[in-house]
């Protein structure tokens, strides 16, 4: 393997690429055999798609083997659709999981529910002050600053920051973008607000689970159940429930249930396949799994008081469905997120 990283104080132009390129051709003739040429944060190299793209369409060996590596999400996306279009397979490193965190860190899964999944900010949680000064300043602002802000034209910056703190605010929570609109200054309106939620789901921040029902006009047109990615940034937004000790029942059922939904954000990613809500007056359930011919309803149980289940609901409008409890009965939580494709 050859490995060069792009994180210079200047960023490099296209013809740092071809050099590395050729050192690992250089490689492949003196071991005879195929090399992976590693190159991280390739989003930071100017025209590295293009670059790329002709390297390896004009490359007759056959033996380098491409693995680019980028943090910025929005970046890499933008050069993959423009320039590289049926040359590559992507492959999604999502928020770090229980299990990971565990491994790594030896955190229980309460720790892990209220701290999220982000191995840098894992040395800190014994100073709360300082965990949260690092999530918000070196994870938030420079996730917005530099793969939504940068990536697209936002005619208002501040209020893309604005939904981002509300929705820290409402965890797996249904809300319609009338009442955004309420609680936020100079919102424009809700084609605005949609468009926003797009690009934060984008930059793998936060998902605006749309409802489900037999028509797609009906779930695009449905309030959106905000599921906030990494539980790290609803508990930066909401100091209150730091430090972990006896945690509010309601706070952490939201947690429960937000993390759950971001689990199977990050597992139903196949065309074919989708994640939503339903809700039908007062009952709902919280998620709905659709993949090709499977339908499963979802209830998650944490303790938190005054649900009612709407799994019987769902079940009667959809025969063939299968209703499942996540948190009691069969599927505990442990098990869940030890393996999200449980069921």
């Amino acid at each position: 393997s050859h490995y060069a990283s792009a994180d210079e104080s200047l960023p490099p132009g296209p013809e740092w690429i071809e050099s590395q390129w050729n050192m690992a051709l250089r490689q492949t003739i003196e071991s005879d055999s195929p090399v992976w040429l590693i190159l991280d944060e390739i989003q930071k190299v100017r025209g590295w798609s293009e670059e790329i793209k002709r390297l390896w369409d004009t490359d007759t060996s056959g033996k380098i083997k491409p693995l680019l590596l980028g943090s910025s999400a929005l970046l890499l996306q933008k050069g993959l659709s423009e320039s590289l279009a049926g040359r590559f397979f992507l492959h999604r490193c999502g928020h770090w999981t229980w299990p990971e965190m565990r491994t790594a860190f030896g955190w229980d899964l309460d720790t892990w529910l209220y701290f999220g999944g982000y191995p840098g900010a894992a040395n800190y949680i014994s100073d709360p002050a300082l965990w949260l000064r690092y999530v918000n300043d070196s994870l938030i602002e420079t996730t917005l600053s530099r793969d939504v802000l940068q990536m697209e034209t936002v005619a208002k910056p501040a209020l893309l920051r604005h939904l981002f703190g509300l929705a820290t605010h409402y965890p797996s929570q249904i809300l319609s973008f009338n009442k955004m609109l309420g609680q936020l200054v100079d919102a424009g309106n809700t084609t605005t607000l949609s468009h926003y939620l797009q690009l934060l789901g984008q930059a793998h921040l936060i998902t605006g689970l749309p409802a489900y029902s037999g028509g797609e006009v009906r779930r695009r047109a449905s309030s959106p159940k905000l599921i906030i990615q990494n539980n790290a940034l609803v508990t930066a937004g909401n100091p209150r429930s730091l430090p972990v000790g006896a945690p509010d029942a309601l706070w952490r059922g939201r947690l429960v249930e937000n993390a759950v939904g971001a689990a199977l954000l990050e597992e139903y990613t196949a065309p074919g396949s989708g994640v939503y809500y339903w809700r039908d007056g007062s009952v709902e359930t919280d998620f709905v799994i659709h993949e090709g011919p499977r339908l499963i309803a979802i209830e998650v149980r944490s303790g938190r008081p005054g649900k009612t289940s709407g799994l019987f609901a769902f079940k009667k409008k959809h025969p063939k469905s299968t209703p499942l409890i996540i948190g009691s009965g069969r599927i505990s939580l442990e098990e869940f997120f030890e393996n999200p494709r449980i069921f």
